[in-house]
């Protein structure tokens, strides 16, 4: 799936993740009752990794992170390794920050999703938003 850029970068999409572990700042922007949401700028992306359960009191923290990567970067990349448990608050929370990345131009994806949270996306029909970060070469699992 063609990525939209104004540059010369290839088209093709390939997903690097930015960990703060590869000597790139990370910077930590939220943290709601055991739940953090850090982000680390790559060349061409940004990953937003979340801490915890992305749960209903949770959904506050990643919405606003979400909204400034938005303004940084055209591709943001959710990295949800550590998210054990999302519910149905953190879905609606996941599908409309997609439909707000979309509408300002920004192209969002989620990986490492956790079995329960692919299942919960498969259930919804909401999988198909994100399968093409895992046909690019991200991981949904």
């Amino acid at each position: 799936m063609p990525l939209q850029s104004n540059t010369n970068r290839p088209k093709e999409c390939v997903i690097v993740l930015c960990k703060a572990e590869h000597n790139m700042p990370g910077t930590d922007t939220a943290t709601t009752r055991g739940f953090r949401v850090q982000q680390t700028e790559g060349e061409d992306c940004l990953v937003v990794e979340c801490f915890g359960r992305l749960v209903s009191e949770n959904v506050p923290a990643l919405k606003q992170a979400m909204l400034e990567a938005c303004t940084r970067k055209r591709r943001i990349i959710v990295d949800l390794k550590e998210v054990p448990m999302m519910d149905s608050s953190g879905l609606g929370a996941v599908v409309t920050l997609h439909v707000s990345a979309r509408t300002r131009g920004c192209k969002l994806e989620v990986i490492n999703a956790s079995k329960q949270i692919r299942d919960l996306f498969s259930m919804t029909n909401v999988l198909s938003l994100f399968e093409a970060a895992g046909r690019c070469g991200g991981r949904m699992g």
